[in-house]
């Protein structure tokens, strides 16, 4: 887990400023962007949202949107949500949406911490980014990512990330040059 500790302390850094930072962690499927939100949520006082609570409903995939660079989690909902609330310094009550159940869940509720960390693939769409203070990018080698992949999702589900969910995030990350709007880069 060293290789996370340069993003580490420059949350720390963030987390110890005295005012609110809204940090999004954006990055290719499998570069890491939870396992240092996480890391983070454990040595630093700070509140994690994930961008998979987000996911978009099936009532919502039509093919005007999906065709779209980054419209297939519901940012919408995530604004009103979670990043409108915490821009008025109010609670935040959010329902996750479960891809398992295909349903919401019960609502979430929680008084964020200082430091606020909003991990997932789409945390930096173009609608989001100005709730933001801060952005970090975690870069991965298309070698580190597969390798990654196949241990995590093994190899049909690495299939179906290769099918889908890469050419998703490329385009994404394609279009709106998320690398160059980047608060912090750490490359794998």
């Amino acid at each position: 887990m060293a290789e996370y500790l340069p993003a580490l302390r420059f949350l720390h850094a963030l987390s110890v400023g005295g005012k609110r930072a809204v940090v999004a962690i954006d990055g290719r499927c499998g570069s890491g962007k939870t396992t240092l939100a996480s890391l983070a949520s454990a040595c630093l006082p700070c509140t994690v949202f994930h961008m998979d609570d987000f996911f978009l409903p099936p009532q919502l995939r039509t093919p005007q949107r999906l065709a779209q660079p980054g419209e297939n989690v519901h940012h919408e909902r995530f604004l009103s949500e979670v990043l409108l609330p915490l821009s008025q310094g109010r609670q935040v009550v959010y329902q996750p949406f479960s891809c398992r159940t295909g349903a919401l869940q019960p609502p979430v509720c929680c008084q964020p911490k200082p430091l606020v960390i909003v991990e997932g693939s789409y945390s930096m769409h173009p609608s989001l980014l100005p709730y933001y203070t801060h952005t970090l990018v975690l870069q991965i080698t298309s070698d580190e990512q597969r390798r990654r992949l196949l241990l995590r999702e093994g190899k049909e589900g690495f299939s179906a990330f290769a099918g889908r969910w890469i050419p998703l995030e490329e385009e994404y990350f394609s279009k709106y040059k998320l690398a160059e709007l980047s608060s912090f880069t750490l490359t794998f």
